[in-house]
């Protein structure tokens, strides 16, 4: 059951119990004081509308710029502990956040809308080609408020916020700034820089461009006191103009990424381990003899290359009952080899495009919204020693529409639908996989009831329906880096050698409840979210038989549940103090008793935060209990606690210039996580003090 008397919920039983209790919509909102009756108007872009922030039905988090760059590291370990929020970190190269217990494919990553046309979702050592250095602001939508951008996002959306496009002219003609930082534990290097500037009265140019290098971070208690395969580099570079006028924009920018990145864990000696029907066999005798380890001295790379172009425009009051008309589109040409000794081992291809757009319209009988398409064609290809799946040409057509409605001043009741339909078909494939080709609708329904000014109760009701993505079809062969044998849907449901069964494949579909209690102004604020999701389908990596360390799944369907909870209480003591209890809990099973693997451990702490002149200080503490809800053949982690410091300092004469200072797992502890395929295998980073300097001009 969802509420076991752990400390977690014992804690949130008497938070509802008591009638002074307040948590913040987001986890590093400012504190407004208790005098002020206006409830903000909060921009949320990923919602397409501007809301009251009582009138937000999604629970949601925002990171503005400041907070992106002290966090630090890659987009899984930035997010990792906001309320909800994990992290299934792959070394120092690649790690994807993890929201209510789900990543890829039921978590969408977008920048500024669009979709990220890379391999991020294919596998968790494939980085996600998006660089926070250069971000200004991430949103983090929790819970099935995301129609706009696919019906089966369960887990949420993270948009990742830029300026690669100019929305705006710069006040004084330019605005520009350098940045850099580092860290002990990775001895990390790193540095970007940012120029928007005014050419003509209607055209913005901008330039960017970053660089990250980090060495094997350390870890207590390891052998070689750091982790052998943990380092990374990465380079970002993006141009940019923009047509700017009084009704909107329309820009283009070509964007350039280069990353190069270790795969810990790699371990060649099952490079022979195949099927036979569901049991799992690795060699002979002889080829066991065999040292393959000595053969592959050196940690596999990652060599990684993205070029993509996007197009963005708003357009304003186009005609009479439009608001606004949004536009996104792009074009990827993404590619990553990984090298064996420095040769190419397997190379991962994704070329294509995506576009959208998004009518914001006026009242119609009182309803106002968002109303759209979507639309993306792909070509994805590997090829090499690790060609587990076929070149795969996939394509996405949608409409969408999310109306909201005033029913009185206390109600305000929201809907919304998504029409979707997804084709694979396999090309170039030896084994005659069939083609796929289904629809999927997905609906919410809405209502928020503002109690009093500044406190509002929100419940979502919504039922959507996910389509497989082409790995869970098609896998079949050995991925050496999650140390498994793949076998997709297609195949009989128990062997990977079967008659392809493509007519017994559903809709995972998902029927969601989520209740958010959440006041937002005033010196008590809160924000207390439950979730449950009870889904038919639920497409998972079964695992049906190991060896030592490697394991043979099947991607199988079975109905699921998953429930839990997100809370958050803070005080302003004073204009130089407030403090904030936070916690979080997923539970998640299939039918009967089996657990689903590498669902994120319950998390409770409380940090406090004091500002003194220009001086503001926070510290954080929190707990991870040990992880003993496993699924079979998984490992249980143990808990550990994590203590955090963080002092960010602004010139008094001029805010443009800022230092910080961030002490991260100062209790130096041995953190092993379990949201990550390399849970058993290599710990998370241990001891590190992170500094940093930013000027604006």
């Amino acid at each position: 059951m969802l509420f076991k008397r752990s400390p977690l919920s014992l804690a949130v039983t008497l938070v509802i119990g008591g009638a002074t209790l307040s948590v913040p919509s987001t986890l590093f909102a400012q504190s407004v004081s208790a005098n002020e009756a206006a409830i903000p108007v909060i921009e949320v872009t990923a919602l397409g509308v501007d809301e009251n922030a009582n009138l937000i039905v999604a629970p949601y988090n925002i990171l503005e710029e400041r907070e992106v760059f002290t966090r630090g590291g890659n987009l899984g370990d930035l997010l990792n502990g906001l309320p909800g929020i994990h992290s299934d970190s792959f070394g120092g190269g690649a790690s994807r956040p993890v929201v209510r217990g789900q990543t890829s494919p039921r978590l969408k990553v977008l920048s500024d809308g669009g979709s990220i046309l890379d391999a991020s979702d294919i596998s968790p050592d494939h980085a996600i080609s998006a660089d926070p250095l250069l971000a200004q602001r991430i949103e983090v939508l929790r819970g099935p408020a995301t129609l706009l951008y696919g019906g089966g996002a369960i887990g949420g959306a993270v948009n990742i916020l830029d300026n690669k496009i100019p929305t705006a002219m710069p006040d004084s003609g330019i605005d520009s700034f350098i940045a850099i930082r580092g860290n002990t534990v990775a001895d990390e290097r790193a540095g970007a820089a940012s120029v928007t500037a005014q050419a003509t009265n209607n055209i913005a140019l901008h330039l960017e461009g970053s660089l990250r290098e980090s060495d094997d971070y350390k870890a207590r208690n390891w052998t070689e006191s750091r982790v052998d395969g943990t380092f990374s580099e990465s380079k970002n570079s993006s141009i940019g103009a923009s047509w700017i006028g009084d009704s909107g924009y329309m820009g283009l920018a070509y964007t350039y990424r280069d990353d190069e990145y270790g795969l810990p864990g790699h371990n060649h000696e099952y490079e022979g381990c195949h099927p036979h029907g569901s049991a799992l066999h690795c060699g002979s005798d002889e080829e066991e003899e065999h040292d393959h380890e000595e053969e592959y001295e050196e940690v596999p790379v990652v060599d990684l290359n993205s070029r993509r172009i996007d197009l963005r425009g708003e357009y304003n009051d186009p005609v009479a009952g439009i608001h606004r008309i949004r536009l996104r589109g792009s074009h990827t040409d993404y590619e990553h080899h990984e090298l064996e000794e420095g040769v190419i081992s397997t190379t991962f291809r994704n070329k294509g495009y995506e576009g959208r757009i998004d009518i914001d319209h006026a009242p119609v009988f009182g309803w106002h919204g968002v109303v759209g398409l979507q639309f993306s064609d792909t070509r994805f290809s590997s090829i090499g020693a690790e060609t587990f799946i076929p070149v795969t040409d996939s394509s996405m057509r949608s409409v969408f529409v999310v109306e909201h409605y005033e029913l009185t001043e206390s109600w305000h009741i929201e809907g919304g639908a998504r029409y979707e339909n997804q084709s694979y078909k396999p090309v170039r494939d030896p084994r005659n996989r069939p083609s796929y080709d289904k629809s999927a609708f997905s609906w919410s329904a809405a209502s928020i009831w503002t109690l009093t000014d500044d406190t509002s109760l929100a419940a979502t009701f919504s039922r959507a329906q996910r389509l497989p993505q082409s790995q869970e079809l098609y896998a079949r062969g050995v991925h050496l880096a999650t140390n498994t044998y793949e076998c997709g849907l297609v195949n009989h449901p128990l062997t990977c050698g079967g008659a392809a069964n493509n007519a017994s494949i559903e809709k995972e579909t998902s029927r969601n409840i989520d209740l958010s209690l959440r006041k937002h102004t005033g010196a008590l604020t809160y924000s207390l979210n439950l979730f449950r999701n009870n889904v038919d389908g639920y497409i998972f990596a079964r695992t049906l038989d190991q060896y030592e360390d490697f394991r043979l799944i099947k991607y199988t369907q079975r109905d699921a549940v998953l429930e839990g909870l997100e809370a958050e209480i803070s005080y302003e003591f004073s204009p130089v103090l407030a403090a904030t209890v936070f916690g979080d809990r997923v539970e998640a099973h299939l039918s009967g008793v089996d657990r689903l693997p590498r669902i994120s451990p319950q998390r409770v702490g409380a940090r406090v935060n004091f500002m003194v002149s220009n001086i503001e200080t926070e510290i954080e503490y929190y707990h991870v209990s040990r992880q003993t809800d496993v699924a079979a053949f998984e490992s249980e982690t143990p808990g550990y606690n994590m203590a955090n410091i963080s002092l960010n300092y602004s010139f008094p004469a001029d805010a443009r210039y800022s230092v910080f200072l961030r002490g991260s797992n100062l209790l130096d502890e041995e953190v092993w996580s379990h949201t990550s395929f390399l849970a058993s295998v290599i710990p998370m980073p241990g001891r590190s003090l992170s500094a940093g300097f930013k000027m604006s001009f």
